[in-house]
């Protein structure tokens, strides 16, 4: 039995962390969860974002399932995601772009990885006033950091066979920080036989909505890394259907990409398919590759019929009726 960390989080997030937590007790998945808060609510009650009881439970088990998590604005953190990334050093943001199922997409070939570097460039958060006119974000690119992400991104094209990995900067205008990553990635692909391509973010947006198909492991920093990898959910029926996680060199925490959408949270009509499929990465990494592949076809045939879709992809299910047809198939 593998202890894994819950963190529901806010607004929908309760709602999908409940519903993964039917669907491993119906498949009997090997999992514990352990259940710790953080996030807005917990703060109106506790006065603090992330309590201590989560950074135990995190660093105890080391391994997380996350919900969203609203970012508190005007004080507190710049973001409670961010905060967990850095004081962790959970250095890769890996999201799958890939449809889960039969949607009316314009294209249904997508099947690329973006790998995003998590823990420096303009994310960084170093600013500095210089009037009340003028402010300063510094962009922080360095060597090692940019290193281990493109090796991370080669190593995994190596393990499961992929045929490219591209290289996504701006390396034409920002020559120092941005050619210093593209420097970086040359240097790493040299000890693989798998073929660099180089690519413009300029470029890269327009190429993804015109022929995404042609991408496959794609690995940049880390400003970009979010806003394309949001451009590729919008590929594959928007950000209710992509999953993620945020690794480090000894823990991982799989998370639904998508905000707390405060905006239907309690209203039964939240789509957990995102945290559903961020569950199943989870379940390959501890080995319960059959477990994630029942859940992943489970997903794919009921998406795949309209008459079974969710509000959010033109369909009529609330959240209960379609863990149910999920609980069907299974």
């Amino acid at each position: 039995m593998k202890t894994v960390t819950l963190i529901p989080g806010d607004g929908i997030g309760p709602e999908i962390a409940s519903a993964v937590r039917t669907v491993f007790d119906a498949l009997q998945v090997p999992v514990a969860f352990e259940e710790v808060h953080a996030g807005a609510a917990v703060f109106e009650k506790e006065g603090a974002y992330i309590p201590e009881s989560v950074y135990e439970s995190l660093e105890a088990n080391r391994i997380a399932l996350k919900g969203p998590i609203t970012t508190p604005i005007g004080h507190g953190f710049r973001s409670l995601n961010v905060q967990l990334r850095k004081k962790y050093d959970l250095y890769q943001n890996i999201r799958p772009i890939k449809p889960a199922a039969k949607l009316p997409l314009k294209f249904d070939d997508v099947d690329m990885v973006l790998f995003r570097e998590n823990t420096e460039d303009l994310y960084a958060g170093v600013e500095e006033v210089i009037s009340d006119d003028e402010a300063h974000s510094i962009k922080i690119i360095t060597a090692g950091k940019s290193r281990r992400i493109v090796k991370a991104a080669f190593d995994y094209a190596t393990k499961f066979g992929r045929e490219s990995v591209a290289v996504v900067t701006k390396a034409n205008i920002m020559k120092a920080t941005d050619g210093l990553f593209l420097r970086i990635a040359r240097e790493v692909a040299e000890d693989y036989d798998i073929p660099l391509r180089e690519i413009l973010v300029d470029n890269m947006a327009m190429q993804m909505v015109m022929h995404p198909a042609q991408f496959d492991v794609v690995v940049t920093e880390n400003l970009y890394g979010d806003i394309l990898s949001d451009l590729g959910a919008g590929l594959i029926g928007g950000l209710g259907m992509i999953p993620g996680v945020n690794k480090g060199h000894d823990m991982a925490i799989y998370e639904a990409v998508h905000g707390s959408a405060p905006d239907i949270a309690n209203k039964g009509i939240a789509n957990p398919t995102a945290l559903l499929l961020s569950a199943c990465m989870l379940l390959e990494d501890i080995g319960e590759r059959d477990a994630a592949e029942r859940i992943r076809t489970a997903i794919h045939d009921v998406l795949s019929d309209p008459a079974t879709r969710t509000r959010d992809l033109g369909g009529t299910l609330t959240t209960v009726e379609y863990i149910d047809a999920l609980l069907q198939r299974l």
